[in-house]
């Protein structure tokens, strides 16, 4: 009947005669078969069942990829329902386990609708919900609210405890899933960014687990950062005095956070802030993304101090299930207690890691940096030009103790070959094992010496720099605003000689002196693995590291110190009046004087607009874009990196010749 009325082209559109919350779970029914089995779910056979159970396909608009991955979760649960009950019997390490084989069994996400962009549905990866749920020591006499249920996952995982729930979820399609899974639950379609006067006469639950959206609120097309902070404070509260809420957050809503530090402390005045810890971006690679997320643990209990766990860093689940395993049980609290009682502060600790509260992070600081001791010798060519093109190289003014020769072979032409070096005088600060161990090699070694050389000098002149930092104009030394610009250095090695690993050097000789900020550009986002390769191999960790394209545009970068990578192309992007260059600009601040790296720096060319065979050539937006970044921040310690910078010469904006590119 119901295919009849569509081909007849009847008023009602399809989708409302269509149960879409009964299609669903038909769909995942049939889903469920394989995981039982436990086979591999592929989209083939995802897509099958829902051309069958939706009466069309995809391309004819009768269901979108996303119905199918709500589909894929559904089927998740049913699962639950039937082994979960089982599987919490055994070891929590033996339950994360399981569920990461089940989730590995599943189809990643590639494909979103409008509706999830805009509203930031990305559902709880399964073994992270479990762990959000362990975190509230759920038992069967616990009331649950869920705000942002969407389809159900950190609900399914209360109802295991046999707990009793109440739920909420503004996605009309969503909300039918949840009327057909929890028949009978208390459900409301509400923003819950206000939830606790929509709900005002309700029970008051127990235990919040949450997962609302990290910065969008409905009717609202800009970026909300706010968003989050409002979804806790109306959830807190709706909580019971003495119950727990447990939420993930977008990594960047940190009490370590500047930006945020102001609201936790507030929190912590009324209730008690138990643990916030990083979680790797990896848990959500199936759901089509690998950002970034932080879990965080309030108790609405009276607070003894005002000091906030915090763990910066981003764990993995293991270690995360470790932290959680240490946290307090909750107590049964009646509301006359509020005033005789505060939580005792127990704070939770990782092996060998700290947990902090301060907003200044620390995830690698050497304790044994030296002066780097070396002696200059007079060096002066003895013999005219050889009949050989090349010479081999090593360094020609100065002599580093202990220090080894590079492991490759390496040459320069023969006419610099006879060219005198000057005589440095700047003297790195780097870890002892740099040379003990050989990490960086002896003409690795000339090379951070002579950046730091040249980035302590000035260019001549005070300058003016505009608003939108494309302007330079000449001003005199007491005119307001005036700045001095320091010295670039260009590193013109060829393959080989580890221009890589040079940079890591350069950046790790001004964290040891306090500098712990840089930025890193290159040519492509694989470029990343590389330089955290570079940067460990000197004692580093792959945290230091930022990858700016995993934060949004417009979004404050909530590190406050690290490497950010980020390539050309997305240096020069910008959306709606936000763009990629201020948020990389109010992160180092104006007093920036940490490096930037420009790695395989001839990707700038063309920064001018030049005289060509046709005409005038205009200038490149990467080229334009790499110079306002130096302008907007005219102490920063600029290295450009490229074995081919050097091609064509002509002269720099500040008139200066690039040099020939070293062999």
């Amino acid at each position: 009947m119901v295919q009849q009325l569509f081909t007849q082209g009847f008023l009602f559109d399809f989708q409302t005669i269509l149960d879409y919350g009964q299609s669903i779970l038909s769909v995942a029914q049939e889903l469920l078969k394989p995981l039982l089995e436990n086979r591999l779910l592929n989209t083939k056979t995802v897509q099958a069942q829902m051309n069958r159970h939706f009466h069309g396909t995809a391309a004819e608009g009768t269901w979108q990829w996303k119905d199918a991955y709500e589909a894929v979760e559904v089927a998740q649960m049913l699962y639950l329902r039937q082994k979960g009950y089982k599987l919490l019997l055994e070891s929590p390490q033996t339950v994360l386990l399981e569920l990461e084989k089940l989730t590995a069994l599943c189809p990643t996400h590639t494909r979103r609708s409008e509706e999830s962009v805009q509203l930031q549905q990305f559902s709880s990866p399964l073994p992270l919900a479990y762990l959000v749920a362990k975190a509230g020591f759920i038992q069967a006499t616990d009331f649950v609210l869920e705000p942002s249920a969407g389809t159900g996952l950190l609900a399914q995982m209360a109802k295991l405890h046999s707990a009793s729930l109440m739920l909420n979820e503004l996605a009309p399609d969503r909300s039918k899933i949840l009327r057909r899974l929890f028949p009978g639950t208390p459900l409301f379609s509400v923003n819950a960014e206000q939830i606790n006067d929509y709900l005002a006469g309700q029970t008051q639950p127990s235990v919040v687990l949450m997962n609302p959206p990290f910065s969008a609120s409905p009717k609202i097309s800009s970026r909300n950062p706010d968003a989050t902070k409002r979804h806790i404070n109306s959830a807190l509260q709706r909580l019971a005095d003495g119950g727990r809420l447990v939420t993930i957050t977008a990594n960047w809503f940190s009490p370590a956070n500047p930006s945020w530090r102001e609201t936790f402390l507030k929190w912590q005045s009324e209730v008690r802030v138990l643990l916030s810890v990083g979680v790797n971006g990896k848990v959500y690679s199936k759901h089509g993304t690998q950002i970034d997320t932080r879990i965080t643990v309030i108790d609405k209990v009276p607070a003894d101090s005002s000091e906030i766990p915090c763990i910066p860093e981003t764990l993995d689940l293991p270690e995360l299930l470790a932290l959680i395993e240490q946290l307090p049980e909750r107590s049964p609290w009646e509301r006359s207690e509020k005033i005789k009682a505060a939580a005792k502060a127990i704070v939770v600790q990782l092996p060998k890691r700290t947990t902090v509260a301060q907003p200044e992070t620390v995830s690698f600081l050497p304790n044994d940096i030296v002066v780097l001791e070396y002696e200059v010798i007079e060096w002066s060519a003895t013999e005219g030009l050889k009949d050989t093109l090349y010479e081999t190289y090593r360094p020609q003014r100065i002599r580093i103790k202990d220090a080894l020769p590079h492991p490759s072979l390496l040459c320069e032409s023969a006419a610099l070959a006879l060219v005198s070096p000057p005589a440095p005088t700047y003297k790195p600060h780097l870890p002892s094992n740099i040379i003990t161990q050989g990490l960086l090699s002896e003409a690795q070694l000339e090379s951070v010496i002579y950046a730091g050389q040249a980035h302590c000098e000035f260019l001549s002149g005070s300058y003016i720099v505009d608003d939108s930092w494309d302007n330079v104009t000449v001003a005199a030394t007491s005119s307001e605003n005036a700045v001095r610009f320091r010295r670039g250095w260009f590193l013109g090695d060829g393959t080989g000689a580890g221009k890589g690993r040079q940079c890591a050097g350069i950046i790790l000789d001004n964290w040891c002196q306090g500098r712990q900020k840089a930025i890193w550009v290159s040519k492509s986002s694989a470029l990343i693995e590389d330089a955290r390769r570079d940067w460990c191999a000197l004692g580093g960790t792959e945290r230091d590291i930022i990858d700016l394209s995993n934060i949004k545009l417009g979004d404050p970068i909530p590190f406050t110190q690290g490497i950010l990578f980020c390539t050309y192309s997305t240096l020069r992007s910008q959306k709606n009046g936000k763009s990629r260059l201020k948020q990389i600009v109010e992160w180092a601040g104006a007093d920036f004087e940490g490096a930037i790296a420009y790695d395989e720096c001839h990707s700038m060319g063309n920064a001018m607009a030049q005289e060509g065979k046709l005409g005038m050539v205009a200038a490149s937006q990467q080229g334009i874009v790499g110079l306002r970044l130096q302008n907007a921040l005219p102490q920063a310690r600029v290295l450009y990196v490229s074995a081919t910078g050097a091609t064509k010469v002509c002269l720099s904006r500040w008139g200066i010749l690039f040099p020939a590119p070293l062999s």
